[in-house]
């Protein structure tokens, strides 16, 4: 609270602008500049090694990427839906081997 004039107190809602129905605020364009960005991994970085993996006409498991990035498997399941599906927009397809498992 704080005083006015003479002795007397408001609220600070008092002062508040009363045009609830006015235009919303805008966002700032930091996120639509980042949307138009085209977004890809870095040379020779473990992302970009996983999508050349993943590319490979054979396909690769998720026990091959965790051996050869010294991941957990939750750390390559969450990269590929996290980091590849999300954040790049790459379809990820997986397929049933009878001798390798799922591709």
């Amino acid at each position: 609270m704080r005083a006015t004039g003479e002795g007397t107190e408001t609220d600070a809602a008092d002062s508040a602008p009363t045009d609830l129905e006015g235009e919303p605020k805008q966002r700032s364009t930091a996120r639509s500049t980042k949307e138009l960005q085209v977004s890809r991994a870095r040379d020779g970085s473990k992302q970009a090694q996983l999508i050349t993996m993943l590319r490979r006409a054979k396909g690769t498991t998720i026990d091959e990427i965790a051996e050869a990035h010294s991941w957990q498997p939750h750390t390559v399941r969450g990269a590929i839906a996290g980091a590849l599906k999300k954040k790049l927009g790459l379809e990820v397809t997986s397929e049933k081997d009878e001798k390798r498992g799922r591709i």
